[in-house]
Order: C-alpha cells, then structure tokens, then sequence
C-alpha cells in the first residue's frame, strides 16, 4: 500500500512576514546568522518534486550565482499563463492547478515541494492543495515587500507539529487540518 503523498510549504520568511522585498531580493535572508544549511538539506531529501510560479522560476534562473539549475535533480513544475516548451529539467505547465496537483498526488513518490511564490501560495490556500507548512522565519523586519500570505479568501486550520531552532532562525512545522 502507498502512502499519500504530501504538498508541503518550505519557505523562509522576515519576522514581519514577507519572503522578499519590493524588488524581490532576499539579501536580508542571507545576512542572519544560521546554523549549516538551516536544514535544507535534510528536507530536500524528503521530496521528488517542486512546483514554482513562474516569477520564482524566472528569479532562481536569473541568481548571479546559479551555474545549473538549482533543482535538476528533481521533477520541476512550473505554473505559467504563457506557452513554454519544456526544457531538460522544467516541465511548464498551463492548466488547472488544482487538477494537476490533486492528480501527482496521487502518484507513487516522495513528498511535493512548493518552492513559491506568494501568489501560487495563495492558490493552493484557496483550493486547500497545501498538507503541511514548514516556515522558518529569520530576525529580520524588512517593512514591506512580498507577503508570505497575500491578501486572499482563504482561510486555514494548523497544527503544529514541532519547532527546531538553526542558531538565529527558527523553523516552524505545521500540519494542515483537513477537517
């Protein structure tokens, strides 16, 4: 018997909530001090598959520092409302959400990352995609910039389900109630 596998939110977010500033940076992010990869790691070998925005697709390309892709390892799935061809490691994706996601769900394979951003974020609030959400929020207020959150319809029931601190970060594991 196969286990159901999960959508799960990792993300980083300021204390004051937002995952990037107004010009989509996330220096802030880089100048706390953690602790190894903040248990990065560790999570990545949970998943098989990411699914990103296509804004959060455009920025990991576009890092000043990024060779390769970041996660070519892994099944890559972008969200998009233009027509992409599909390259070696990203398959675009411009249908239903909600029904593509409900369908690798039901797929045999680890969990399901959803890298971001905000907007995508707030679709899967919306059609109740979202299993589990591990934030960890560094002590930084950065005053405005792209809300973990937006502004939406939704609304969400959590559990938590454990707290780890990585020295300045502290990372937050809930578990979605599907009730």
């Amino acid at each position: 018997m196969s286990e159901k596998r999960n959508v799960v939110l990792f993300i980083a977010t300021s204390l004051d909530g937002y995952i990037a500033t107004e010009e989509e940076q996330l220096d802030w992010l880089f100048e706390v001090e953690g602790e190894g990869d903040n248990g990065f790691s560790a999570f990545y070998e949970t998943i098989d598959t990411v699914l990103m925005g296509r804004k959060t697709y455009d920025w990991i390309n576009n890092a000043d520092n990024m060779d390769e892709f970041l996660y070519k390892d892994k099944r890559s799935v972008v969200f998009t409302r233009s027509t992409l061809e599909d390259n070696d490691h990203t398959h675009f994706i411009n249908q239903n959400i909600e029904g593509f996601v409900k369908q690798i769900k039901q797929e045999k394979g680890k969990k399901i990352w959803l890298v971001g951003g905000g907007q995508l974020v707030s679709t899967f609030l919306e059609n109740n995609l979202l299993d589990e959400v591990i934030v960890t929020v560094a002590p930084k207020i950065i005053g405005k910039g792209i809300p973990l959150f937006p502004e939406g319809t939704y609304k969400q029931n959590l559990s938590l389900e454990g707290v780890q601190t990585f020295n300045q970060f502290v990372e937050l594991r809930y578990k979605v109630d599907k009730k």
